[in-house]
């Protein structure tokens, strides 16, 4: 998915995430700051370390609040991008503005309790909490479907940490508590996602919001067959429901969205940065495979995506002579539903092929991503620059490479 921005008195795209249920990825608009940037203050080399921080009464769609924020951007009107406290950024208009005041002190992230506390206070009756090391599920489905999905983030946790530490890049423990809310019906997910993002939420099983930091999703048990059309109970039924082939692409949705939110909150990604969508969704899906021998479902690293191998063997045929330079000159042919298939295989199998052929390469690649500034635009020929940079001036010897590399793999 997409959100939109404007940068420098210019429309912008920057990357949300969400699959549909047959597990292709879907654009679309979640929000809109109308506003002109006057200055970026959050990431900045020369004062990184000194973001404003302001108390903040305002006023949004579900009433007015009071908060302590991050000012991540500020725009000559008055407007506002304003992280608060439980990890969300708010897009503040002046008129949403109600006060203003300076504060003296950083801002200190939320408890996984206030955020639970909160999240009481605009959500209907029924909703429980389930707390793990990194997670807070929200949720009204079984407690059984709760904490198997918490087992299954975890484990995702542990081996999304482990795999780049094997890459030697340290990720960062998450500054916010990682949110993740599950409906029990599809009909209640419905009801939430469409006021954020509109009527795409019926196309899609679960998506990461980049703006409020959050996961949504469902019970998938009772979703597209995976048990018959009822929803499980007990974890031992729930192992067995996701371990049919049937559900490897329902079961792949939650561990992508996972790791976006992963990625946007260990310092892997920088959020709000113009990182090419190719590697956002590529490493996705990269991690996506799911390990249906798994007792606790995840993901396993590192093992060909059948899914998008084949839909990027059948794209082979069609491809054309310059399908790498456009898929890494910008982010329109996975934003173009047309194009979106092809460009999201094509994205999955790149990523497989540099991070097993040119790892040294991929990490020090990575490491420029990392030095993105939020909301700054990064232009066509800077992002194919800075590719090169890393894997090499000649693309068109580097695609015959990939190809060949690609075509001798096997699920």
């Amino acid at each position: 998915m997409l959100q939109l921005f404007l940068v420098r008195g210019r429309p912008r795209l920057l990357p949300s995430f969400g699959h549909n249920w047959l597990g292709g990825s879907l654009a679309l608009p979640c929000f809109a700051i109308a506003i002109l940037v006057a200055s970026v203050g959050y990431g900045q080399e020369d004062n990184a370390t000194k973001v404003p921080t302001v108390n903040v009464e305002f006023k949004h769609k579900l009433g007015q609040t009071t908060s302590v924020g991050e000012v991540i951007v500020e725009a000559e009107d008055g407007g506002l991008l304003l992280l608060t406290p439980d990890g969300q950024l708010w897009t503040l208009q002046p008129e949403d503005i109600l006060s203003r005041s300076d504060s003296k002190d950083s801002m200190k992230a939320q408890s996984s309790e206030g955020i639970y506390a909160k999240f009481k206070l605009q959500a209907a009756d029924g909703f429980k909490v389930h707390k793990t090391s990194h997670y807070v599920i929200i949720f009204n489905t079984s407690e059984a479907y709760a904490q198997w999905v918490g087992e299954m983030y975890e484990g995702l946790y542990r081996k999304f940490h482990n795999f780049w530490k094997s890459k030697k890049i340290e990720l960062e423990e998450p500054r916010f508590p990682l949110v993740a809310i599950v409906f029990n019906t599809k009909e209640a997910y419905l009801a939430y996602s469409e006021r954020e993002i509109g009527d795409t939420a019926k196309a899609l099983i679960g998506y990461y919001n980049m703006q409020s930091n959050r996961m949504i999703s469902f019970d998938l048990t009772g979703f597209a067959g995976v048990a018959g059309g009822g929803r499980l109970n007990s974890a031992q039924l729930i192992n067995q429901a996701f371990a049919q082939p049937g559900a490897e692409r329902t079961l792949a949705t939650n561990v992508h969205e996972a790791v976006h939110q992963l990625s946007f909150n260990t310092g892997l990604q920088v959020r709000l940065a113009d990182c090419p969508l190719w590697f956002s969704e590529g490493m996705a899906m990269f991690f996506e495979t799911p390990d249906t021998n798994s007792a606790r479902g995840g993901a396993t690293v590192g093992k060909i995506n059948p899914h998008n191998w084949r839909l990027f063997a059948n794209y082979l045929p069609k491809r054309p002579a310059d399908s790498l330079t456009t898929l890494i000159t910008d982010d329109s042919r996975l934003q173009n539903p047309n194009t979106a298939s092809d460009a999201y295989s094509e994205s999955w199998a790149l990523t497989y092929f540099l991070l097993k052929a040119k790892p040294k390469q991929y990490v020090a690649y990575l490491g420029d991503l990392q030095k993105l500034k939020p909301l700054v635009d990064t232009p066509p020929r800077d992002r194919i620059a800075l590719f090169k940079r890393h894997f090499g001036d000649d693309l068109q010897e580097l695609d015959k490479e990939f190809i060949t590399f690609i075509r001798r793999q096997r699920p």
